[in-house]
């Protein structure tokens, strides 16, 4: 379908227009995170100027072949069990670069082990739903994977000074996290930031997000954020830009690499 797309010249956000759907159901149809309905191809290869019959029914055949062997794809995929968790995981998985701001919390990709533990414990009780503890620390100790290897992610997070202050799991565990932000300060593709407290009011101040980034020319950026009831994607290419403006902002806001750096190891003393 992208090279459908691509050869009709038309952009991820008229196509999305072309079957009343968001920029960001786009980018996961083409990337194959989601499974295509048989309408939304007849429309889109009917948008794109596909007269040849036989080239239709060989994408509706394999579109049905790739919804009977979807559950077997992904290291991801016996690990979870939400959908719009394995579809983060597939997008973060391919990614080329990654914004996250975080507001409360420590990134993901930098978090401990004891670190992830003691929130997804404490989550688990929050909830109060069935919690495999010790699997999603593995889950999220592969995806760390993405910021060393032959691709290496690009990971540029902004985090508020409070995060470095949230007593999770206690002292000792906030201790060794510090430390390991410390060192994936250190990784050549990691940018990392600290929004101190006197920076007062700033743009991402009405939550964290992940902003993630492709490899493809023209590829809208997916925006994710988490709420209560699970997580929420940005709709269209002008609500990603919105995020995207307020992430820039809130990085010109924060201190220097260098200086984040500094107060990061200020408050690893004080542990």
């Amino acid at each position: 379908m992208l090279r459908l797309r691509d050869a009709a010249g038309k952009t991820q956000q008229q196509a999305a227009e072309s079957i009343n759907a968001t920029g960001t159901k786009i980018v996961k149809m083409e990337r194959g995170w989601v499974p295509m309905r048989d309408p939304d191809i007849r429309v889109l290869c009917e948008f794109y100027g596909l007269a040849d019959p036989m080239a239709l029914a060989r994408l509706l055949e394999l579109a049905h072949l790739d919804r009977e062997r979807r559950k077997a794809r992904g290291w991801w995929r016996n690990t979870v069990d939400s959908g719009s968790t394995a579809e983060y995981l597939g997008m973060e998985d391919v990614a080329e670069r990654m914004r996250n701001w975080q507001s409360s919390l420590i990134p993901g990709l930098f978090q401990t082990s004891d670190y992830t533990r003691a929130l997804a414990t404490d989550e688990s009780s929050t909830w109060g739903a069935p919690f495999d503890v010790e699997q999603w620390v593995e889950v999220r100790r592969k995806r760390q994977e993405r910021l060393v290897g032959e691709r290496p992610i690009q990971m540029h997070a902004v985090i508020w000074e409070a995060a470095l202050h949230q007593q999770i799991g206690g002292a000792s565990v906030m201790r060794a996290q510090l430390e390991r932000l410390l060192e994936v300060a250190e990784l050549p593709n990691v940018c990392l930031q600290v929004l101190p407290f006197r920076a007062g009011a700033h743009p991402c101040i009405s939550g964290a997000f992940c902003i993630l980034s492709f490899m493809e020319n023209e590829a809208l950026d997916v925006v994710q954020s988490d709420t209560m009831k699970g997580m929420v994607w940005a709709e269209n290419e002008e609500e990603s830009n919105l995020y995207v403006a307020a992430f820039d902002s809130t990085s010109r806001l924060s201190l220097t690499p260098h200086d984040s750096i500094a107060l990061i190891g200020d408050l690893r003393k004080e542990k």
